[in-house]
């Protein structure tokens, strides 16, 4: 069974920082399994707008609209974590910020979401 938790939202200030994780169970990451795993974001009323991913062979997507904002990494110890690090907060970035592993051939697996709020 695949489970993906995320941790470490919270109230953020204007400006600031966040650094989200997230770990993942039941899955295989490579080139025939778990392809990536990245995140996503949503507020209320919006569609989830994706915010980048890491693929299982390391390589890194972005977003355009997130290009020199974020980092999205992968835990040196364990390939089933990864980390969204994310700068100079607004209210703008004040949404639900979800992970999701895409599993060839065609499954996406999603984590409960975690809130950030930012205080303007």
């Amino acid at each position: 069974q695949v489970q993906l938790v995320e941790s470490g939202g919270g109230l953020v200030q204007t400006g600031g920082s966040l650094r989200l994780s997230c770990a993942a169970s039941g899955i295989t990451f490579g080139i025939f399994g778990a392809y990536y795993m990245g995140w996503y974001r949503q507020t209320v009323g919006e569609e989830r707008e994706l915010i980048g991913f890491i693929t299982y062979d390391g390589n890194l997507k972005y977003a355009d609209s997130m290009k020199g904002r974020v980092t999205i990494s992968k835990d040196d110890g364990s390939e089933n974590t990864i980390y969204l690090e994310m700068n100079n907060l607004t209210p703008a970035d004040a949404a639900v910020y979800y992970c999701k592993v895409y599993q060839r051939p065609s499954s996406d697996y999603w984590g409960q979401g975690t809130r950030v709020a930012v205080s303007s």
